[in-house]
């Protein structure tokens, strides 16, 4: 059995969730990643959401908002969605279909020990499961 852990990649960084958008938006740059999940302020092994770099972009700089100024926590919206590390590809698929989401976070006795990206799932799946899980995250259907 596949297992999310089997196809994630390791070295994903959190954020506190004081931290500023600027600062993300350079973490991102430096670790060349699209995402990272906001951490609640002081707790590493707790998770309040995830940012994008689009989210950077569409609500905030486009917004008018200064990314100096507005921070990982206030851009934070919606329940976070996590797997453990233990769940089938099945189980992965399932989450991020379900929520529409293309990166996934996952968890390990409680501490976040990778992420899964759309990267992830086209090097470790067949094309078919890839075409499935994009056409449900895509189109929503």
């Amino acid at each position: 059995m596949t297992t999310a852990k089997d196809i994630m990649h390791t070295g994903a960084q959190w954020i506190p969730a004081h931290e500023t958008l600027d600062r993300a938006a350079q973490m991102m740059r430096d670790h060349k990643v699209g995402a990272l999940p906001v951490s609640a302020n002081g707790e590493q092994d707790r998770m309040v959401g995830i940012i994008t770099d689009r989210d950077i972009v569409i609500k905030c700089v486009a917004s008018g908002h200064d990314p100096s100024k507005v921070t990982a926590g206030e851009l934070c919206d919606g329940t976070p969605r996590w797997i453990e590390s233990t769940a089938d590809v099945g189980a992965v698929l399932g989450e991020m279909q379900s929520h529409r989401i293309r990166r996934l976070p996952v968890i390990e006795d409680k501490k976040l020990i990778g992420m899964i990206s759309e990267a992830d799932l086209a090097r470790h799946l067949s094309d078919e499961q890839v075409a499935d899980w994009a056409e449900m995250v895509y189109a929503g259907t």
